[in-house]
């Protein structure tokens, strides 16, 4: 049987299953097309490496493709179609999570200003779009996917709330929206509802000046020519710049400095924090919570108070 309908067959079994399964199965649709039209039980370790090495260094994404030819071939061994696999032995050390840039005020203020440049006569809607883009994903925590997957319907102004459908998890949720973040998105509706709304108020919110959906990919080639004009970057050795998921980690981390300010119950709100970013449990969020010196004192400082008034108990 060829390779080519055993990954066909694995990636229809897993989404029966209700696994959104996307990037995992464009991963097996390239190592089917990389290995060419051939028997499963014909696939030759050295191709495989090959299409695991790819092109450069070894990063992140080797161990996850590592990781979705593992499952995939270990469903082949279970039924038996194959007796081994053509994986290899020896896995690279996995490189160090990449750190996130956490955005200052400053660097936002710099960020959301730069957004004035995109203004064209061929698309006068463009500066205006990624603006409140850049406000909706900080405001909210949203991920770039569920802000770009809003439709009109979604973003209720009277009520000050968004609905976000196309969870990372499969849950939606209703995201509430502050004042002032609800004048920048009506002010934004007015100007939207000029163009083409194919489909009424399922049409997407954010959306190009044809009226159609602002893609991920046309905001990631965007994102870096904003960051540069805004002149926010990391070291030259460093192997990443400043991403537009970062704006969703700057967001939990002012929103805890915020709490810590303010001297709320952290480990009490945390839960609260973690319900409005969307994730499954506390500990997704403590993920986000990358530790940035403010944030370090102020956590320091409590710590502090609190083996103070131990110590004072003891006495």
């Amino acid at each position: 049987m060829k390779l080519q309908q055993h990954v066909t067959d694995y990636i229809a079994f897993k989404e029966a299953l209700g696994a959104r399964f996307q990037t995992e199965a464009q991963i097996l649709k390239a190592f089917s097309k990389a290995m060419g039209d051939v028997d499963i039980t014909q696939v030759q370790p050295s191709a495989v490496q090959a299409f695991l090495a790819g092109k450069g260094a070894v990063t992140s994404f080797w161990h996850h493709k590592f990781g979705v030819l593992t499952r995939f071939y270990r469903f082949l061994m279970i039924r038996n179609y194959v007796d081994s696999t053509p994986l290899p032995k020896t896995v690279p050390k996995c490189p160090e999570p990449m750190k996130p840039y956490i955005y200052t005020p400053e660097d936002l203020r710099r960020l959301l200003a730069a957004t004035d440049r995109l203004q064209s006569p061929l698309s006068p809607l463009r500066a205006c779009t990624y603006h409140t883009l850049i406000l909706t994903l900080y405001s909210t925590g949203l991920r770039i996917g569920e802000a770009l997957a809003l439709t009109l319907a979604d973003v209720n102004l009277p009520e000050s709330l968004i609905m976000v459908r196309t969870s990372k998890f499969f849950k939606t949720r209703l995201v509430p929206t502050g004042p002032r973040l609800c004048d920048r998105l009506r002010a934004y509706v007015q100007r939207r509802r000029k163009l083409p709304c194919p489909q009424g108020e399922d049409s997407a919110f954010f959306v190009t000046r044809s009226g159609n959906p602002l893609t991920y990919d046309q905001a990631r080639k965007v994102f870096p020519i904003l960051r540069n004009l805004a002149g926010i970057h990391r070291e030259k050795q460093a192997r990443y710049q400043p991403r537009v998921h970062d704006i969703r980690h700057t967001m939990a981390v002012h929103r805890l400095l915020s709490w810590y300010r303010e001297g709320a119950n952290v480990q009490r709100l945390l839960p609260q924090l973690s319900t409005y970013l969307g994730h499954r449990d506390i500990a997704a969020t403590q993920r986000y919570l990358t530790i940035i010196p403010e944030l370090r004192n102020q956590a320091s400082r409590r710590f502090e108070h609190y083996a103070m008034q131990e110590v004072e108990n003891e006495n």
